[in-house]
Protein backbone atom coordinates (compact mmCIF):
# COMPACT_ATOMS: atom_id res chain seq x y z
CA UNK A 1 0.00 0.00 0.00
CA UNK A 2 1.33 3.18 -1.01
CA UNK A 3 2.62 5.56 1.96
CA UNK A 4 0.65 9.36 1.82
CA UNK A 5 3.17 11.87 0.96
CA UNK A 6 3.64 13.55 4.35
CA UNK A 7 2.12 17.40 4.29
CA UNK A 8 4.47 20.16 4.44
CA UNK A 9 4.05 21.76 7.96
CA UNK A 10 2.37 25.12 7.63
CA UNK A 11 4.42 28.20 9.27
CA UNK A 12 3.01 30.57 11.75
CA UNK A 13 2.32 33.50 8.98
CA UNK A 14 0.45 30.60 7.37
CA UNK A 15 -1.54 29.79 9.93
CA UNK A 16 -2.27 33.26 11.15
CA UNK A 17 -3.07 33.70 7.49
CA UNK A 18 -5.31 30.96 7.33
CA UNK A 19 -7.53 31.96 10.87
CA UNK A 20 -7.94 35.48 9.53
CA UNK A 21 -9.66 34.38 6.49
CA UNK A 22 -11.69 32.33 8.50
CA UNK A 23 -12.49 35.02 10.66
CA UNK A 24 -13.08 37.91 7.96
CA UNK A 25 -15.35 34.67 6.21
CA UNK A 26 -17.33 34.61 9.04
CA UNK A 27 -17.85 37.98 9.78
CA UNK A 28 -18.69 38.83 6.68
CA UNK A 29 -21.23 36.24 6.60
CA UNK A 30 -22.99 37.37 9.93
CA UNK A 31 -22.69 41.12 8.46
CA UNK A 32 -24.59 39.85 5.92
CA UNK A 33 -27.17 38.13 7.45
CA UNK A 34 -27.48 41.20 10.21
CA UNK A 35 -28.04 43.46 7.01
CA UNK A 36 -30.89 41.32 6.07
CA UNK A 37 -32.19 40.83 9.16
CA UNK A 38 -31.15 44.25 11.57
CA UNK A 39 -34.14 43.53 13.62
CA UNK A 40 -32.43 39.91 14.76
CA UNK A 41 -28.81 42.12 15.16
CA UNK A 42 -30.63 44.71 17.79
CA UNK A 43 -31.43 41.83 19.85
CA UNK A 44 -28.58 39.22 19.35
CA UNK A 45 -25.43 42.57 19.42
CA UNK A 46 -27.52 44.89 21.22
CA UNK A 47 -29.91 43.19 23.71
CA UNK A 48 -32.76 45.53 22.99
CA UNK A 49 -35.91 43.88 22.72
CA UNK A 50 -38.32 45.55 20.55
CA UNK A 51 -42.03 45.70 19.78
CA UNK A 52 -43.56 43.95 16.67
CA UNK A 53 -44.36 47.23 14.96
CA UNK A 54 -40.87 48.38 15.85
CA UNK A 55 -38.87 45.42 14.01
CA UNK A 56 -40.99 46.27 10.65
CA UNK A 57 -40.20 49.17 11.02
CA UNK A 58 -36.53 48.95 11.32
CA UNK A 59 -36.35 46.55 8.88
CA UNK A 60 -38.24 48.97 6.44
CA UNK A 61 -35.01 51.42 7.51
CA UNK A 62 -32.79 49.08 6.64
CA UNK A 63 -34.25 47.91 3.01
CA UNK A 64 -35.21 51.61 1.85
CA UNK A 65 -33.67 54.67 0.35
CA UNK A 66 -36.51 56.97 1.14
CA UNK A 67 -38.61 56.47 4.59
CA UNK A 68 -41.27 58.40 6.00
CA UNK A 69 -42.57 57.82 9.32
CA UNK A 70 -45.35 59.88 10.38
CA UNK A 71 -46.26 58.63 14.17
CA UNK A 72 -48.29 59.67 16.99
CA UNK A 73 -46.77 61.22 19.99
CA UNK A 74 -45.70 58.45 22.97
CA UNK A 75 -44.88 56.44 20.08
CA UNK A 76 -40.86 56.35 20.44
CA UNK A 77 -40.14 57.63 17.23
CA UNK A 78 -36.81 59.37 18.05
CA UNK A 79 -35.62 56.29 20.36
CA UNK A 80 -36.40 53.99 17.30
CA UNK A 81 -34.48 56.20 15.16
CA UNK A 82 -31.30 56.63 17.08
CA UNK A 83 -31.46 52.93 17.32
CA UNK A 84 -31.70 52.43 13.75
CA UNK A 85 -28.23 55.29 13.47
CA UNK A 86 -26.63 52.98 15.93
CA UNK A 87 -27.59 49.77 13.36
CA UNK A 88 -26.47 51.18 10.72
CA UNK A 89 -23.00 52.86 11.42
CA UNK A 90 -21.95 49.49 13.12
CA UNK A 91 -22.99 47.23 10.02
CA UNK A 92 -22.36 49.19 7.36
CA UNK A 93 -18.27 50.98 8.23
CA UNK A 94 -17.77 54.19 6.76
CA UNK A 95 -21.64 55.62 7.30
CA UNK A 96 -21.85 59.61 7.43
CA UNK A 97 -25.42 60.31 9.05
CA UNK A 98 -26.11 63.97 9.45
CA UNK A 99 -29.45 64.46 11.85
CA UNK A 100 -31.43 67.31 11.15
CA UNK A 101 -34.73 69.52 13.03
CA UNK A 102 -36.40 72.36 12.75
CA UNK A 103 -33.99 73.21 15.96
CA UNK A 104 -30.49 71.75 17.00
CA UNK A 105 -32.16 71.05 20.70
CA UNK A 106 -34.92 68.44 19.08
CA UNK A 107 -32.49 66.62 16.83
CA UNK A 108 -29.71 66.72 19.53
CA UNK A 109 -32.12 63.96 21.11
CA UNK A 110 -30.77 61.71 18.80
CA UNK A 111 -27.60 61.29 20.44
CA UNK A 112 -28.59 61.79 23.99
CA UNK A 113 -30.67 58.47 23.40
CA UNK A 114 -27.53 56.73 22.39
CA UNK A 115 -25.54 58.27 25.10
CA UNK A 116 -28.00 58.26 28.06
CA UNK A 117 -30.26 54.76 27.12
CA UNK A 118 -28.18 52.58 24.64
CA UNK A 119 -25.00 52.60 25.90
CA UNK A 120 -25.99 52.56 29.78
CA UNK A 121 -29.38 49.91 30.18
CA UNK A 122 -29.15 47.20 28.13
CA UNK A 123 -26.53 45.00 29.92
CA UNK A 124 -24.21 43.16 27.53
CA UNK A 125 -26.35 44.97 24.71
CA UNK A 126 -24.46 48.27 25.87
CA UNK A 127 -21.17 47.01 26.83
CA UNK A 128 -21.15 45.93 23.26
CA UNK A 129 -22.04 49.25 21.60
CA UNK A 130 -19.91 51.54 24.24
CA UNK A 131 -16.88 49.15 22.72
CA UNK A 132 -17.87 50.24 19.27
CA UNK A 133 -18.18 54.02 19.99
CA UNK A 134 -14.71 55.83 19.83
CA UNK A 135 -15.80 59.26 20.99
CA UNK A 136 -19.36 60.90 21.61
CA UNK A 137 -20.36 64.17 22.67
CA UNK A 138 -23.61 65.85 23.72
CA UNK A 139 -22.74 69.52 23.42
CA UNK A 140 -25.11 71.59 21.53
CA UNK A 141 -22.49 72.98 19.69
CA UNK A 142 -20.73 69.90 18.66
CA UNK A 143 -22.94 66.90 19.31
CA UNK A 144 -21.21 63.83 17.27
CA UNK A 145 -21.25 59.90 17.78
CA UNK A 146 -17.75 58.32 16.24
CA UNK A 147 -17.04 54.48 15.60
CA UNK A 148 -14.02 53.03 15.39
CA UNK A 149 -14.87 51.32 11.89
CA UNK A 150 -15.08 55.21 10.72
CA UNK A 151 -18.90 55.67 10.85
CA UNK A 152 -20.03 58.95 12.61
CA UNK A 153 -23.49 60.61 13.20
CA UNK A 154 -23.49 64.59 14.15
CA UNK A 155 -26.18 67.14 14.63
CA UNK A 156 -26.73 69.92 12.15
CA UNK A 157 -28.40 72.84 11.50
CA UNK A 158 -31.52 73.40 9.38
CA UNK A 159 -30.15 76.61 7.45
CA UNK A 160 -27.74 77.83 4.99
CA UNK A 161 -24.63 77.68 7.55
CA UNK A 162 -24.61 73.80 7.50
CA UNK A 163 -24.20 73.81 3.61
CA UNK A 164 -20.51 72.45 3.77
CA UNK A 165 -21.57 68.89 5.40
CA UNK A 166 -21.46 65.86 3.69
CA UNK A 167 -23.22 62.66 4.49
CA UNK A 168 -24.18 58.99 3.16
CA UNK A 169 -27.97 59.21 4.99
CA UNK A 170 -30.01 62.27 6.55
CA UNK A 171 -32.12 62.22 9.04
CA UNK A 172 -34.78 64.76 9.55
CA UNK A 173 -36.44 64.58 12.68
CA UNK A 174 -40.09 66.70 12.77
CA UNK A 175 -39.79 67.58 9.20
CA UNK A 176 -42.70 69.28 8.65
CA UNK A 177 -40.89 72.30 11.03
CA UNK A 178 -38.26 72.56 8.39
CA UNK A 179 -38.23 75.01 5.40
CA UNK A 180 -38.80 73.44 2.12
CA UNK A 181 -36.13 75.49 0.45
CA UNK A 182 -33.65 74.52 3.00
CA UNK A 183 -33.89 70.90 2.54
CA UNK A 184 -33.81 70.72 -0.92
CA UNK A 185 -30.54 73.26 -1.59
CA UNK A 186 -29.08 72.39 1.90
CA UNK A 187 -30.47 68.94 3.52
CA UNK A 188 -30.28 67.28 0.40
CA UNK A 189 -27.18 68.33 -1.19
CA UNK A 190 -25.25 66.96 1.41
CA UNK A 191 -25.95 63.31 -0.55
CA UNK A 192 -22.92 63.52 -2.83
CA UNK A 193 -20.94 60.60 -2.75
CA UNK A 194 -22.59 57.26 -1.34
CA UNK A 195 -20.61 54.99 0.82
CA UNK A 196 -17.75 53.31 -1.23
CA UNK A 197 -16.53 50.07 0.81
CA UNK A 198 -13.16 48.13 -0.86
CA UNK A 199 -15.15 45.65 -2.65
CA UNK A 200 -15.95 48.33 -5.15
CA UNK A 201 -12.49 48.76 -6.74
CA UNK A 202 -13.16 45.16 -7.74
CA UNK A 203 -14.85 45.44 -11.70
CA UNK A 204 -17.08 41.78 -10.33
CA UNK A 205 -18.91 43.88 -7.45
CA UNK A 206 -19.30 47.33 -9.21
CA UNK A 207 -22.96 46.35 -9.51
CA UNK A 208 -23.20 46.44 -5.79
CA UNK A 209 -22.61 50.15 -5.51
CA UNK A 210 -24.98 51.28 -2.64
CA UNK A 211 -27.51 54.33 -2.62
CA UNK A 212 -27.18 57.16 -0.32
CA UNK A 213 -30.77 56.99 2.41
CA UNK A 214 -33.23 60.11 2.95
CA UNK A 215 -35.31 59.78 6.81
CA UNK A 216 -38.38 62.04 7.03
CA UNK A 217 -39.86 61.84 10.94
CA UNK A 218 -42.59 63.97 11.91
CA UNK A 219 -46.58 64.10 12.83
CA UNK A 220 -49.18 64.44 11.16
CA UNK A 221 -50.17 68.28 10.02
CA UNK A 222 -52.22 70.13 8.04
CA UNK A 223 -52.89 69.37 4.42
CA UNK A 224 -52.16 72.36 2.75
CA UNK A 225 -48.86 72.17 4.02
CA UNK A 226 -45.99 70.98 1.99
CA UNK A 227 -45.38 68.34 4.17
CA UNK A 228 -48.81 66.60 2.95
CA UNK A 229 -47.30 67.08 -0.82
CA UNK A 230 -43.78 65.46 0.33
CA UNK A 231 -46.07 62.59 1.93
CA UNK A 232 -48.12 61.59 -1.34
CA UNK A 233 -45.10 61.60 -3.32
CA UNK A 234 -43.52 58.92 -1.54
CA UNK A 235 -46.67 57.05 -1.35
CA UNK A 236 -47.22 57.28 -5.38
CA UNK A 237 -43.15 55.97 -5.46
CA UNK A 238 -43.85 53.44 -2.57
CA UNK A 239 -46.48 51.95 -5.46
CA UNK A 240 -43.30 52.10 -8.04
CA UNK A 241 -42.07 48.30 -7.28
CA UNK A 242 -38.56 49.70 -8.97
CA UNK A 243 -38.07 52.03 -6.50
CA UNK A 244 -37.56 51.68 -2.41
CA UNK A 245 -40.09 54.10 -0.81
CA UNK A 246 -41.59 53.23 2.32
CA UNK A 247 -43.84 55.83 4.20
CA UNK A 248 -46.38 54.70 7.21
CA UNK A 249 -48.48 56.26 9.89
CA UNK A 250 -49.55 55.11 13.00
CA UNK A 251 -52.03 56.26 15.30
CA UNK A 252 -51.98 55.99 18.86
CA UNK A 253 -53.63 52.91 19.15
CA UNK A 254 -50.46 51.07 18.17
CA UNK A 255 -48.51 52.84 21.03
CA UNK A 256 -51.36 51.84 23.41
CA UNK A 257 -51.36 48.42 22.25
CA UNK A 258 -47.94 47.91 22.53
CA UNK A 259 -47.96 49.59 26.09
CA UNK A 260 -45.70 52.32 25.40
CA UNK A 261 -48.68 54.84 26.07
CA UNK A 262 -51.64 54.58 28.91
CA UNK A 263 -54.87 54.26 27.29
CA UNK A 264 -56.16 55.84 30.83
CA UNK A 265 -54.08 58.62 30.49
CA UNK A 266 -55.57 59.37 26.59
CA UNK A 267 -59.12 59.24 27.79
CA UNK A 268 -58.43 61.81 30.40
CA UNK A 269 -57.16 64.08 27.59
CA UNK A 270 -60.31 63.62 25.61
CA UNK A 271 -62.35 64.04 28.25
CA UNK A 272 -60.83 67.93 29.38
CA UNK A 273 -63.16 70.94 28.45
CA UNK A 274 -60.49 72.52 26.55
CA UNK A 275 -59.98 69.07 24.59
CA UNK A 276 -59.05 70.02 20.96
CA UNK A 277 -60.10 67.39 18.52
CA UNK A 278 -58.48 68.77 15.41
CA UNK A 279 -54.97 68.83 17.38
CA UNK A 280 -55.64 65.15 18.71
CA UNK A 281 -56.00 64.03 15.73
CA UNK A 282 -52.92 65.38 13.92
CA UNK A 283 -51.02 64.84 16.82
CA UNK A 284 -52.13 61.59 18.42
CA UNK A 285 -54.01 60.26 15.29
CA UNK A 286 -51.58 60.56 12.50
CA UNK A 287 -53.73 62.35 10.49
CA UNK A 288 -53.95 65.35 8.33
CA UNK A 289 -56.40 67.96 8.75
CA UNK A 290 -57.78 69.82 5.44
CA UNK A 291 -60.20 72.94 5.40
CA UNK A 292 -63.67 71.30 5.13
CA UNK A 293 -66.46 73.14 2.60
CA UNK A 294 -68.10 75.78 4.12
CA UNK A 295 -65.01 76.85 6.33
CA UNK A 296 -64.76 80.04 6.47
CA UNK A 297 -61.57 80.62 7.10
CA UNK A 298 -58.63 79.01 5.45
CA UNK A 299 -54.80 77.27 6.67
CA UNK A 300 -53.29 78.55 4.22
CA UNK A 301 -54.15 82.74 5.23
CA UNK A 302 -53.96 82.14 8.85
CA UNK A 303 -50.31 80.13 8.55
CA UNK A 304 -48.44 82.73 7.28
CA UNK A 305 -49.47 85.49 9.64
CA UNK A 306 -48.09 83.31 12.52
CA UNK A 307 -44.98 85.66 12.43
CA UNK A 308 -44.66 86.79 15.82
CA UNK A 309 -41.56 85.23 18.24
CA UNK A 310 -41.61 87.03 21.90
CA UNK A 311 -45.09 87.32 23.65
CA UNK A 312 -46.40 88.79 26.17
CA UNK A 313 -45.82 86.53 29.62
CA UNK A 314 -48.51 85.66 32.12
CA UNK A 315 -48.18 88.38 35.04
CA UNK A 316 -47.31 85.56 37.47
CA UNK A 317 -44.12 85.63 35.65
CA UNK A 318 -43.39 89.32 35.58
CA UNK A 319 -44.19 89.31 39.60
CA UNK A 320 -42.08 86.81 40.51
CA UNK A 321 -39.21 87.59 38.63
CA UNK A 322 -39.19 91.45 37.87
CA UNK A 323 -39.24 91.83 34.75
CA UNK A 324 -40.67 94.52 33.17
CA UNK A 325 -43.63 95.12 31.17
CA UNK A 326 -43.56 95.95 27.58
CA UNK A 327 -43.58 99.99 27.39
CA UNK A 328 -46.38 101.36 24.74
CA UNK A 329 -44.31 102.39 21.88
CA UNK A 330 -45.09 105.84 20.24
CA UNK A 331 -48.83 105.97 19.07
CA UNK A 332 -49.69 102.41 19.38
CA UNK A 333 -52.76 101.06 20.57
CA UNK A 334 -52.88 98.09 23.03
CA UNK A 335 -56.30 97.05 23.61
CA UNK A 336 -57.65 93.93 25.26
CA UNK A 337 -60.80 92.25 24.15
CA UNK A 338 -62.85 89.61 26.66
CA UNK A 339 -65.56 87.14 25.43
CA UNK A 340 -67.10 86.93 28.47
CA UNK A 341 -68.66 83.54 29.45
CA UNK A 342 -68.87 82.71 33.82
CA UNK A 343 -69.77 78.68 33.87
CA UNK A 344 -67.59 76.17 34.45
CA UNK A 345 -68.26 73.51 31.45
CA UNK A 346 -68.50 69.92 30.69
CA UNK A 347 -67.21 68.37 27.57
CA UNK A 348 -68.03 69.71 24.26
CA UNK A 349 -70.43 72.97 25.98
CA UNK A 350 -69.43 76.41 24.62
CA UNK A 351 -68.35 78.44 27.56
CA UNK A 352 -64.97 79.45 28.36
CA UNK A 353 -63.99 83.35 29.09
CA UNK A 354 -61.19 84.29 26.33
CA UNK A 355 -58.98 87.19 26.86
CA UNK A 356 -56.90 88.74 24.12
CA UNK A 357 -54.24 91.64 24.03
CA UNK A 358 -53.39 93.36 20.49
CA UNK A 359 -50.22 95.42 20.05
CA UNK A 360 -51.58 97.28 17.37
CA UNK A 361 -48.95 99.54 15.52
CA UNK A 362 -49.21 102.51 13.29
CA UNK A 363 -48.18 102.13 9.60
CA UNK A 364 -47.21 104.39 6.83
CA UNK A 365 -50.42 103.64 5.13
CA UNK A 366 -52.32 105.81 8.18
CA UNK A 367 -53.66 101.86 9.60
CA UNK A 368 -52.76 99.40 11.89
CA UNK A 369 -51.11 96.33 12.00
CA UNK A 370 -52.61 93.99 14.60
CA UNK A 371 -50.17 92.13 16.74
CA UNK A 372 -51.99 89.11 18.86
CA UNK A 373 -49.33 89.18 21.83
CA UNK A 374 -51.19 87.25 24.63
CA UNK A 375 -54.03 84.77 24.66
CA UNK A 376 -55.89 82.95 27.89
CA UNK A 377 -59.02 81.30 28.80
CA UNK A 378 -60.92 80.77 32.01
CA UNK A 379 -63.92 78.51 32.87
CA UNK A 380 -66.17 78.76 35.91
CA UNK A 381 -64.85 82.02 36.84
CA UNK A 382 -68.03 84.46 38.69
CA UNK A 383 -68.64 87.57 37.83
CA UNK A 384 -66.42 88.92 40.51
CA UNK A 385 -63.23 86.68 39.41
CA UNK A 386 -63.66 87.76 35.46
CA UNK A 387 -64.20 91.36 36.37
CA UNK A 388 -61.27 91.78 38.36
CA UNK A 389 -59.26 90.17 36.39
CA UNK A 390 -60.30 92.03 33.37
CA UNK A 391 -58.78 95.44 35.61
CA UNK A 392 -55.49 93.51 36.14
CA UNK A 393 -54.60 92.58 32.79
CA UNK A 394 -55.86 95.73 31.51
CA UNK A 395 -53.75 98.10 33.59
CA UNK A 396 -51.23 95.85 34.36
CA UNK A 397 -50.16 95.53 30.66
CA UNK A 398 -50.58 99.21 30.35
CA UNK A 399 -53.44 98.38 27.67
CA UNK A 400 -55.72 101.84 25.96
CA UNK A 401 -58.65 99.99 24.76
CA UNK A 402 -60.67 97.17 26.46
CA UNK A 403 -63.63 96.02 24.23
CA UNK A 404 -65.74 93.56 26.28
CA UNK A 405 -69.12 91.80 25.25
CA UNK A 406 -71.83 93.54 27.03
CA UNK A 407 -74.52 90.74 25.86
CA UNK A 408 -75.79 88.57 28.01
CA UNK A 409 -73.51 87.65 30.99
CA UNK A 410 -71.11 90.43 29.79
CA UNK A 411 -73.18 93.08 31.69
CA UNK A 412 -72.39 91.87 34.82
CA UNK A 413 -69.08 92.20 34.53
CA UNK A 414 -68.96 95.61 33.02
CA UNK A 415 -71.29 97.15 35.91
CA UNK A 416 -68.12 95.66 37.54
CA UNK A 417 -65.77 97.17 35.84
CA UNK A 418 -67.00 100.67 36.19
CA UNK A 419 -66.18 101.05 40.02
CA UNK A 420 -62.94 101.17 41.48
CA UNK A 421 -62.13 97.42 42.55
CA UNK A 422 -59.32 96.55 45.13
CA UNK A 423 -56.69 93.62 43.78
CA UNK A 424 -55.92 92.37 46.79
CA UNK A 425 -53.25 89.79 44.70
CA UNK A 426 -51.44 93.32 43.75
CA UNK A 427 -52.44 95.68 46.37
CA UNK A 428 -53.63 97.80 44.09
CA UNK A 429 -57.01 100.08 43.36
CA UNK A 430 -58.03 100.18 40.10
CA UNK A 431 -59.76 103.00 38.70
CA UNK A 432 -63.02 102.81 37.45
CA UNK A 433 -63.82 102.70 33.29
CA UNK A 434 -66.99 103.99 31.35
CA UNK A 435 -67.92 103.26 27.78
CA UNK A 436 -66.74 105.55 24.93
CA UNK A 437 -69.00 104.18 22.33
CA UNK A 438 -72.64 103.92 23.78
CA UNK A 439 -74.19 106.55 25.56
CA UNK A 440 -76.56 104.37 27.32
CA UNK A 441 -73.87 102.15 28.71
CA UNK A 442 -71.60 104.80 29.41
CA UNK A 443 -75.11 106.44 31.36
CA UNK A 444 -74.43 102.91 33.73
CA UNK A 445 -71.22 104.41 35.11
CA UNK A 446 -72.16 107.06 38.26
CA UNK A 447 -68.21 107.65 38.58
CA UNK A 448 -67.62 111.09 37.52
CA UNK A 449 -64.31 111.35 35.14
CA UNK A 450 -64.28 107.34 35.12
CA UNK A 451 -61.42 105.96 32.52
CA UNK A 452 -63.64 106.45 29.00
CA UNK A 453 -61.81 103.14 27.69
CA UNK A 454 -64.78 100.17 26.81
CA UNK A 455 -66.20 99.62 23.84
CA UNK A 456 -68.81 97.82 24.51
CA UNK A 457 -69.97 95.32 21.78
CA UNK A 458 -73.26 94.18 21.54
CA UNK A 459 -73.19 91.84 18.65
CA UNK A 460 -76.10 91.84 16.31
CA UNK A 461 -76.18 89.85 12.95
CA UNK A 462 -75.02 92.61 10.59
CA UNK A 463 -71.82 93.51 13.18
CA UNK A 464 -70.82 89.65 13.08
CA UNK A 465 -71.23 89.70 9.66
CA UNK A 466 -68.88 92.75 8.99
CA UNK A 467 -66.51 91.67 11.64
CA UNK A 468 -66.20 88.35 10.44
CA UNK A 469 -65.38 89.33 7.03
CA UNK A 470 -62.96 92.37 7.67
CA UNK A 471 -61.03 89.49 10.30
CA UNK A 472 -61.04 87.07 7.53
CA UNK A 473 -59.55 89.93 5.59
CA UNK A 474 -56.80 90.70 7.20
CA UNK A 475 -55.32 87.94 7.27
CA UNK A 476 -55.48 87.36 3.62
CA UNK A 477 -54.09 90.91 3.31
CA UNK A 478 -51.40 91.12 5.97
CA UNK A 479 -53.17 93.44 8.56
CA UNK A 480 -52.64 90.39 11.40
CA UNK A 481 -49.83 88.86 12.89
CA UNK A 482 -50.21 85.75 15.55
CA UNK A 483 -47.68 84.59 17.52
CA UNK A 484 -45.63 81.44 16.35
CA UNK A 485 -46.18 78.07 16.60
CA UNK A 486 -45.59 76.46 20.33
CA UNK A 487 -42.77 74.14 19.02
CA UNK A 488 -40.82 76.79 17.71
CA UNK A 489 -41.41 78.89 21.26
CA UNK A 490 -39.50 75.89 22.90
CA UNK A 491 -36.07 77.61 21.98
CA UNK A 492 -37.25 81.18 22.39
CA UNK A 493 -38.40 80.85 25.68
CA UNK A 494 -35.31 79.28 26.93
CA UNK A 495 -33.65 82.46 26.11
CA UNK A 496 -35.43 84.71 28.70
CA UNK A 497 -33.95 86.14 31.14
CA UNK A 498 -34.19 83.69 34.07
CA UNK A 499 -35.67 80.97 32.48
CA UNK A 500 -33.43 78.32 34.30
CA UNK A 501 -34.23 79.70 37.78
CA UNK A 502 -37.80 79.10 37.06
CA UNK A 503 -39.92 76.71 38.14
CA UNK A 504 -41.27 73.39 35.81
CA UNK A 505 -45.06 75.20 36.51
CA UNK A 506 -43.45 78.55 35.66
CA UNK A 507 -41.53 77.49 31.82
CA UNK A 508 -44.70 75.72 31.05
CA UNK A 509 -46.55 78.88 31.78
CA UNK A 510 -44.45 80.64 28.95
CA UNK A 511 -45.64 78.63 26.22
CA UNK A 512 -49.48 79.00 26.81
CA UNK A 513 -49.72 82.27 24.95
CA UNK A 514 -48.25 79.92 21.96
CA UNK A 515 -50.59 77.12 22.80
CA UNK A 516 -53.50 79.56 23.32
CA UNK A 517 -52.52 80.64 19.32
CA UNK A 518 -52.85 77.32 18.08
CA UNK A 519 -56.06 76.46 19.76
CA UNK A 520 -57.10 79.74 18.07
CA UNK A 521 -56.07 78.82 14.99
CA UNK A 522 -58.35 75.23 14.88
CA UNK A 523 -61.16 77.23 15.75
CA UNK A 524 -60.80 79.44 13.14
CA UNK A 525 -60.57 76.67 10.55
CA UNK A 526 -63.32 74.62 12.00
CA UNK A 527 -65.77 77.23 11.68
CA UNK A 528 -68.60 76.87 9.10
CA UNK A 529 -70.65 79.33 7.79
CA UNK A 530 -73.92 80.08 6.42
CA UNK A 531 -75.47 82.59 3.92
CA UNK A 532 -78.72 84.31 5.50
CA UNK A 533 -80.29 86.77 3.39
CA UNK A 534 -77.58 89.44 3.37
CA UNK A 535 -75.75 88.40 6.55
CA UNK A 536 -73.13 85.25 7.45
CA UNK A 537 -73.48 83.16 10.16
CA UNK A 538 -70.45 81.70 11.80
CA UNK A 539 -71.15 78.66 13.04
CA UNK A 540 -69.17 76.29 15.32
CA UNK A 541 -68.96 72.27 14.77
CA UNK A 542 -70.19 69.49 17.23
CA UNK A 543 -67.81 69.54 19.99
CA UNK A 544 -65.91 73.19 18.89
CA UNK A 545 -65.97 76.71 20.63
CA UNK A 546 -65.66 79.85 19.11
CA UNK A 547 -64.54 81.73 22.25
CA UNK A 548 -61.21 82.41 21.13
CA UNK A 549 -62.63 83.67 17.61
CA UNK A 550 -64.76 85.71 19.49
CA UNK A 551 -62.81 87.90 21.27
CA UNK A 552 -60.10 88.49 18.32
CA UNK A 553 -63.23 89.19 16.20
CA UNK A 554 -64.20 91.98 18.06
CA UNK A 555 -60.89 93.33 19.09
CA UNK A 556 -59.98 93.16 15.15
CA UNK A 557 -62.95 95.37 14.43
CA UNK A 558 -62.99 97.87 16.76
CA UNK A 559 -58.85 98.35 15.53
CA UNK A 560 -60.05 98.88 11.74
CA UNK A 561 -62.33 101.47 13.66
CA UNK A 562 -59.72 103.15 15.31
CA UNK A 563 -58.11 103.15 11.55
CA UNK A 564 -60.48 104.48 10.28
CA UNK A 565 -59.38 108.07 12.39
CA UNK A 566 -55.58 107.57 11.17
CA UNK A 567 -57.13 108.79 7.58
CA UNK A 568 -56.83 112.37 6.79
CA UNK A 569 -59.96 113.82 6.44
CA UNK A 570 -61.55 115.29 2.98
CA UNK A 571 -60.72 118.57 2.09
CA UNK A 572 -64.26 120.47 2.25
CA UNK A 573 -65.44 122.23 -1.21
CA UNK A 574 -64.81 125.57 0.12
CA UNK A 575 -61.08 124.35 0.46
CA UNK A 576 -60.38 123.16 -3.14
CA UNK A 577 -59.00 126.09 -4.03
CA UNK A 578 -55.91 125.75 -2.23
CA UNK A 579 -55.04 122.56 -4.60
CA UNK A 580 -54.72 125.32 -7.83
CA UNK A 581 -53.28 128.42 -8.84
CA UNK A 582 -55.48 131.05 -9.49
CA UNK A 583 -55.11 134.09 -12.27
CA UNK A 584 -56.79 136.47 -13.09
CA UNK A 585 -58.21 136.02 -16.87
CA UNK A 586 -57.00 137.93 -19.82
CA UNK A 587 -58.89 140.13 -21.55
CA UNK A 588 -59.84 139.19 -25.31
CA UNK A 589 -61.31 141.51 -27.76
CA UNK A 590 -60.74 142.54 -31.55
CA UNK A 591 -60.86 145.37 -31.28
Amino acid sequence: MATTKKEKKKSLQEVYQEKSERVLEGVAYWASFYRKNPQRFVLEYLNVKLKLFQKILIYMMMVSTNFMYIASRGSGKTWLTSLYCVVRCILYPGTKICVASGYKSQSLEVIQKINDDFMKNYGWGSANLRSEISEISTSINNAHVVFRNGSWIKIVSSNDSARHNRATLIVVDEFRMVDLNTINTVLRKFLTAPRSPGYLNNPKYAHLQERNIEMYMSSAWYKSHWSFEKLKAYYANMLDDTKRYFCVGLPYQCAIREGLLSREQVEDEMSEADFDPTAFKMEMGAEWYGDTDGAFFKFDDISPRRKIRNSFYPLEIYKNHQIKIPELVPNEKRILSVDVALLASKRHNNDAAALIINSAIPTEKNDYISNIVYVETHEGMTTDELGILVMRLFYQFNCTDLVLDTNGQGIGVYDFIIKPQYDAEYGITYEAMTCINDDNMADRCKIRNANKVIWSIKATADFNTKAAIALRAGFQNGSINLLTSEFEAEELVKKIRGYTKMTSKEQAMLKLPYLQTSLMVNELINLDHEIKGTNIKIIEKPGMRKDRFSALEYNFKITQDLSIKLKPKNQSPSDITKFFSIRAPKKVTRF
